[in-house]
């Protein structure tokens, strides 16, 4: 990418020229990790602390899980972020507070404070690493409460489990991805699982029982507490496992 001195940038530039900026970065292609995420997040000073993660991994039904988490919260009196990918129409679906898209001038101003921290790094950040730091940058200066994030790609080294979820759902999982998350089932349930960070709450969806195991096994690993309305699948893999689990419907202690 063209290089462009710092103080070449105290002007934002415009929505187009910005996003033009952001979308050159794609030649950078898919780099899965979490160094630069870390880096760019701990630099920015993202996520602001206290605030409510709720992490959205698996194959199928992501984005329509986030939509309904945001409007769940939303009903019940919290101000929400939203961040989910690919849009449809527009980069700024991408990021919503209180379903409000980001406005192009705060997509302007975003990138640019990104572009000058990220200048002179090697590697340079991919585009959807800039996009979560962007997103949670926008969400910091909102002082949202409850933010939902869909991962983008797999989990365990997708930039948004850089942001370190309190909550976490796994909707269904199924082959995909396979250059990039395995070729089996349970590869791939590893992969996503991974958004499961110590003492979180987990909410998983109807599985079977290749993933299901997989799943209750990093919950065990992590000491967090999976609750599912897939019954018979998690009841019975959580006896073998030897895993506490508690179906949706029922009262459940804290981990």
């Amino acid at each position: 990418m063209p290089r462009v001195a710092k103080n070449d940038l105290d002007s934002p530039p415009s929505y187009r020229e910005a996003l033009g900026w952001l979308f050159q970065s794609q030649r950078f292609g898919i780099k899965l990790g979490l160094e630069n995420s870390r880096r760019l997040f701990e630099a920015l000073g993202v996520p602001a602390p206290n605030k409510r993660i709720l992490h959205v991994a698996g194959t199928n039904g992501k984005g329509s899980v986030c939509a309904l988490l945001d409007s769940i919260c939303r009903a019940a009196g919290y101000r929400t972020a939203l961040f989910t990918s690919p849009h449809l129409v527009t980069f700024r679906e991408r990021i919503q507070i209180d379903g409000t898209m980001i406005s192009e001038a705060e997509v302007a101003r975003g990138l640019t404070k990104v572009r000058k921290v990220v200048m002179d790094w090697e590697p340079h950040p991919t585009f959807f690493e800039m996009t979560t730091a962007l997103a949670l940058d926008h969400f910091k200066k909102s002082d949202c409460e409850m933010i939902v994030l869909e991962t983008g790609l797999g989990g365990r080294l997708d930039a948004t489990t850089a942001a370190k979820a309190q909550i976490a759902a796994i909707t269904r999982i199924d082959l995909d991805h396979q250059q990039y998350l395995g070729e089996t089932i349970e590869e791939i349930a590893a992969e996503k699982a991974a958004v499961i960070h110590e003492g979180a709450r987990v909410v998983v969806g109807k599985q079977g029982s290749e993933a299901m195991a997989v799943i209750l096994r990093q919950c065990r690993a992590v000491g967090a507490r999976p609750l599912s309305d897939d019954r018979t699948t998690a009841r019975s893999t959580a006896s073998l496992l030897r895993t506490p689990f508690c179906p949706l419907t029922a009262s459940c202690d804290s981990p």
